[in-house]
């Protein structure tokens, strides 16, 4: 490549970026505008002797797009433009016959982007002038050929951007609609959480309250009681007031707006598990012991979460249905996983299939909704739960949960 075809390249490229610059709604106008005044020069011949009129008239036909196109243009602004290239297009068709393929193209811009703005009947009603031409021009063939052509190609132009708008319209009102009903969903939502606040506040926390009230009255005025059923009292009353405080806290929950009247902690993970098995032992009276192995290490804190309450859920458990057997937990820390282990020498559940699923009914149907909801908790980080007979007797539950990120996914 020459010195001097890199230079006027270079040019070019110059003045195109510099064109660029301009927004389209009047770059593409006044391209509309140069292609017309071309082609009514190139049709000198035709138009001699009105070819002043005629590049007026190519002018007018199209600079006043600039005014319809554009997304902030108010829709008086772009039908009063619209009407002016209807207005100069019918002009320049009769009686001049200067009509030009660039205003044919502005006065199809022109109706689409009205019926598009929202102003359908405006947008129809600039086509009925050409029709009126094309009924009236009788003798004259070619322009009535141009008025059945720009008729054609303006109606569907028109239908175009009604049907644009139309599907925009139903867009937007269904947008609108979804918003409002998840609004209603949300709002309902709402007031069935406050409902359960209100039924947890006023019945259930009344009688767990009745509970540790009744356990340290019988503590305090049972004469000749034991050492024994003292310390049992005093459990039970010290296990009441932390279900009100846990109650409590999930009423503040379920009602952003309850004064709970309590120091608010953070969820309790795996530091707090020896705390927990601590009071269990002190509860049960019995031997209860930690097991730990593998590399100690942080996890994600809704794995320690978990975790937590699904060893709290099975030393209750174990509690309720093997009074007086010792309880194993054991964590295994491992790279993949944390293997949880909760095993009592109780009797076992009532029937001993050999197979978790069996066992499982029978302890949900004893101990309600625990095992489910230990399994549920363990699903909800991508873990499994395994329930059942112990092997030499007494009830195991086993967990896994993931540590890796990606086994979470």
């Amino acid at each position: 490549m020459s010195e001097d075809t890199a230079r006027r390249d270079d040019g070019v490229a110059g003045v195109w970026g510099r064109v660029r610059r301009f927004p389209a709604p009047v770059t593409y106008p006044v391209a509309l505008a140069l292609l017309a005044c071309a082609e009514v020069i190139l049709r000198v011949g035709s138009l001699r002797e009105n070819l002043a009129l005629a590049l007026l008239l190519g002018v007018c036909t199209t600079l006043p797009l600039t005014f319809v196109l554009g997304a902030d243009r108010a829709v008086a602004v772009r039908a009063g433009a619209a009407v002016a290239v209807t207005s100069a297009g019918v002009l320049a068709l009769t009686p001049f016959r200067a009509l030009t393929l660039a205003g044919v193209v502005a006065q199809l811009a022109s109706v689409y982007w009205l019926g598009r703005a929202g102003a359908p009947r405006l947008s129809g009603a600039l086509v009925l002038p050409y029709v009126v031409l094309a009924l009236a021009s009788q003798d004259d063939v070619t322009t009535r050929v141009m008025a059945v052509l720009v008729t054609t190609l303006a109606s569907a132009a028109a239908a175009t951007g009604i049907a644009h708008h139309v599907r925009s319209a139903a867009l937007a009102h269904s947008v609108t609609e979804r918003a409002f009903a998840d609004t209603l969903l949300a709002h309902a939502a709402r007031g069935e959480r406050a409902r359960i606040a209100r039924e947890l506040h006023d019945v259930v926390a009344h009688h767990i309250s009745m509970i540790a009230v009744q356990a340290e009255t019988a503590r305090l005025t049972t004469a000749g009681l034991p050492a024994d059923g003292a310390t049992r009292l005093l459990a039970i009353g010290d296990t009441a007031r932390s279900a009100l405080t846990e109650m409590r806290r999930l009423l503040g929950v379920l009602r952003e707006d309850a004064d709970v009247g309590v120091t608010r902690r953070p969820q309790p993970g795996l530091r707090q598990l020896m705390e927990l098995v601590d009071d269990s032992r002190d509860a049960s009276g019995c031997r209860t012991r930690l097991i730990v192995t593998g590399p100690v290490a942080a996890l994600d804190p809704g794995i320690e979460v978990t975790a937590f309450r699904i060893v709290q859920e099975a030393l209750t458990n174990a509690r309720r249905h093997a009074r007086g057997a010792a309880v194993d937990v054991e964590l295994r820390y491992s790279e993949d996983d944390l293997a949880i282990r909760v095993r009592d020498n109780g009797p076992g559940p009532p029937t001993s299939t050999g197979n978790s699923d069996a066992s499982d009914v029978s302890q949900v149907s004893d101990a309600g909704h625990g095992l489910l909801g230990m399994r549920e908790r363990a699903a909800t980080v991508g873990g499994t739960l395994r329930t059942g007979p112990a092997p030499g007797g007494g009830f195991l539950v086993e967990a896994r949960l993931p540590v890796r990120a990606e086994a979470l996914v």
